[in-house]
């Protein structure tokens, strides 16, 4: 696998929005729930004087005091230097320990495996990637074990009682779209009869979590980026494929069967007779000239104009079939171009960029349609935005995006704010690492964990 430098976690904007604001209680019985509380604050808000996380949890300063000795002797918070300067007694800043604790992050993605190392603080320790044509399991499975060990290896003896687990983030389908993809003979299906949760935990001997790999996305959004600002949005993130997660009132929301916003699946034209295609202006599509490029592979695999006829005109293309990365693989292979490049700063130079700025177009009017639809059925605050690509890419992207929206009539609704997020390629293999924090740690252990359907 290939290893990079370490580097930290996003740093979040300055200060928590209140909404997210943990509160503990005075009463006898709740000591382990009051701890988290306070850890919860200080990960929201950084280091904080005592005084400060007795306003912000509510609890009394007696409480708190006690509350940091304990923290500190079990080695989860350290003091930092005194604050001088002011009237009275220095405030002694308290804030988390980063070796206080570790977990690693694996999102098992339709193109590359990503391994983290996080600690306490949500700062990427250490990093492996490994990039395939196909997930296939006789290599995935070993990568993972194999860096795992050798991850917990390069901690101190004395830090490695301190690992908490692996989250793991991975398709809940990876094993659809087999068409799409491409997927080999005899690949098809295997995943779905794989409980990858068992498999890692047996690799590894550590506890280990599961979530979809969209939703930890958006975990790591809600945790550590624009989420801890923005209460009720949509999350998207543009990989292979495009999918997304649902945050309502800042908690996630996984829906019966653990698949809310997956995005990836909505329609872009109204299902019909022959003709209806999704770059139909007239059959309810994304707008004239919108729609699969010719040659491009639909979401059941029929290719070029042969896409618009048959059972792809009765059920028309979904948004992964226009706004994924895939969709601009196939753009730079039909021009002779390295389709790698979707995924790095090469698809913003020539010649790629030709090619990325068509998929982008397209991509973002169909991006707006679905926004448009979800901003009128949940009134969100806004939508949140990011992928596996370069940001610059990311930012022609949503230029599209934002163009297509003010071409709707948002009569009787409200024209959702589009954000880029913040945290990048990282984002579903760090908020996998973040799952067993919040196991751990977090007054709500639940608040991100509902996932498991």
């Amino acid at each position: 696998m290939q290893h990079t430098p370490p580097s930290a976690a996003v740093d979040p904007e300055a200060g928590a929005a209140d909404h997210l604001r943990p509160r503990g209680s005075n009463q006898t019985g709740l000591r382990q729930f009051n701890e988290r509380v306070v850890l919860q604050a200080m990960r929201l808000h950084g280091a904080l004087p005592k005084a400060e996380l007795a306003r912000l949890t509510a609890l009394s300063t007696q409480t708190v005091a006690l509350i940091v000795a304990r923290l500190e002797q079990d080695a989860l918070v350290h003091k930092h230097a005194p604050l001088r300067g002011k009237i009275g007694q220095p405030s002694v800043p308290i804030a988390l320990n980063p070796d206080g604790a570790f977990s690693f992050g694996v999102n098992i993605g339709r193109r590359r495996l990503d391994v983290l190392l996080i600690d306490f603080t949500g700062v990427v320790r250490q990093r492996a990637s490994l990039a395939y044509r196909f997930p296939e399991q006789e290599v995935v499975f070993p990568a993972i074990a194999a860096e795992v060990a050798r991850m917990r290896a390069a901690l101190p003896a004395a830090l490695r009682a301190r690992l908490q687990g692996v989250g793991v983030a991975a398709p809940l389908q990876l094993d659809r779209w087999h068409a799409l993809m491409g997927t080999p003979p005899g690949q098809a299906g295997c995943w779905e009869r794989q409980d990858i949760a068992a498999r890692i935990a047996a690799d590894t001997g550590l506890p280990v979590r599961f979530a979809k790999d969209t939703a930890a996305a958006c975990v790591a959004e809600l945790v550590a980026g624009r989420g801890r600002s923005v209460k009720s949005f949509l999350y998207l993130f543009v990989d292979t494929f495009i999918g997304g997660g649902l945050v309502l009132d800042s908690q996630l929301y996984a829906g019966l069967h653990g698949n809310a916003g997956a995005v990836g699946s909505l329609p872009l034209a109204v299902a019909g007779g022959a003709g209806e295609r999704a770059g139909d202006g007239a059959g309810g599509g994304v707008g004239p000239g919108v729609g699969l490029a010719d040659g491009a592979a639909s979401a059941d695999g029929a290719t070029g104009a042969g896409a618009a006829a048959g059972t792809a005109a009765a059920q028309p293309a979904q948004l992964l079939s226009v706004a994924s990365l895939l969709g601009l693989e196939q753009r730079f292979s039909q021009a002779g171009l390295d389709p790698t490049a979707a995924t790095d700063e090469r698809a913003m130079q020539a010649p790629w960029l030709e090619h990325s700025a068509v998929w982008a177009e397209q991509g973002g009017a169909a991006i707006a349609m679905a926004l448009a639809s979800a901003n009128c059925l949940l009134d969100l605050d806004g939508a949140i935005v990011d992928g596996s690509c370069s940001r610059a890419l990311l930012e022609l992207l949503l230029e599209a995006v934002t163009a297509a929206l003010r071409r709707y009539n948002w009569e009787g609704a409200r024209c959702p704010q589009v954000l880029a997020g913040t945290i990048g390629a990282d984002a579903r293999a760090l908020g996998g690492a973040l799952l067993p924090l919040y196991v751990n740690f977090a007054p709500d252990p639940e608040v991100f964990l509902k996932l498991d359907a």
